[in-house]
């Protein structure tokens, strides 16, 4: 499928947009209320976009098998969630999202429940929207669409810039608050980032508003150290507890095999008298 640049910008920015609109119901189903999701100000969320041209770039090929489409499709999103939700926590020291009650999953960044609905989301894309969507492109004038993209782009720079000083300052009430060493738990750190974050401007409250469950990493970094510490101290206390079973089954048999040989010691005494 050969497309230009323009038109890959702009696909890109299509699917963030629905991608944006199909996070703020599923959050308006869950939580009652209007949540403007993402980490831009904007209405779109740029994986849902990154995702989509992904899959036009690199799993066209496989348009000719819906199952294989289906698997690959699973496996590059899972990939790319995985990815930046890894990427995000080491630049801003939060987890963003986090699906570790949820099973199979990996590390609690992606888990079964999300990739089956990324393989549906590739078939629909392969199949109905980009065939659908493109043909829209095609029909606009060249230069038209070129000036389109980029107002567009102008917009989505500007948005990126506002909200990567917004998200450095995130990062910086994290590191702060950890370093006080007041709090010991993620409920605790959390709580206290999201109470200093509502106390300044807009862009913090609607950042925190967007990720209801955010949780700042550096408290459940230190919970996973403790919880592995536990586990250790339970394991080596089990290990002793076992080695002194067998330390003792084994003095016990040594006491039983010298009681037999007294035994037999005696008995062989016995008859020589």
């Amino acid at each position: 499928m050969e497309l230009t640049l323009t038109q890959y910008f702009l696909l890109f920015i299509i699917y963030a947009v629905l991608g944006w609109a199909l996070e703020v119901t599923c959050k308006l189903i869950e939580y009652k209320r209007f949540i403007n999701r993402g980490f831009l100000i904007g209405p779109y969320c740029p994986i849902y976009g990154w995702g989509a041209v992904a899959i036009t770039i690199l799993l066209n090929r496989y348009a000719y098998d819906p199952f294989v489409l289906f698997l690959m499709t699973m496996f590059t999103c899972s990939i790319l969630e995985y990815t930046t939700s890894w990427i995000m926590e080491k630049l801003f020291k939060a987890r963003w999202w986090d699906y570790s009650k949820r099973k199979f999953n990996i590390d609690g960044r992606v888990c079964l429940g999300t990739m089956v609905p990324f393989g549906l989301f590739g078939m629909f894309l392969t199949y109905i929207s980009n065939p659908f969507i493109i043909g829209l492109l095609d029909k606009i004038d060249t230069n038209t669409l070129n000036i389109i993209a980029i107002i567009i782009f102008i917009i989505y720079l500007v948005d990126n810039i506002i909200s990567t000083v917004v998200i450095i300052g995130f990062r910086k009430t994290t590191v702060q608050i950890g370093k006080e060493g007041r709090q010991d738990n993620t409920e605790q750190i959390t709580k206290k980032v999201r109470e200093v974050l509502n106390t300044r401007s807009w862009f913090y409250k609607r950042l925190i508003n967007a990720y209801p469950k955010l949780i700042a990493i550096k408290s459940k970094i230190k919970e996973i150290k403790e919880e592995v510490k536990e586990n250790a101290i339970e394991v080596k206390n089990t290990i002793n507890e076992k080695a002194q079973e067998v330390r003792n089954t084994i003095n016990d048999k040594k006491e039983e095999v010298k009681n037999n040989l007294k035994e037999k010691f005696s008995d062989t005494e016995n008859k020589k008298d």
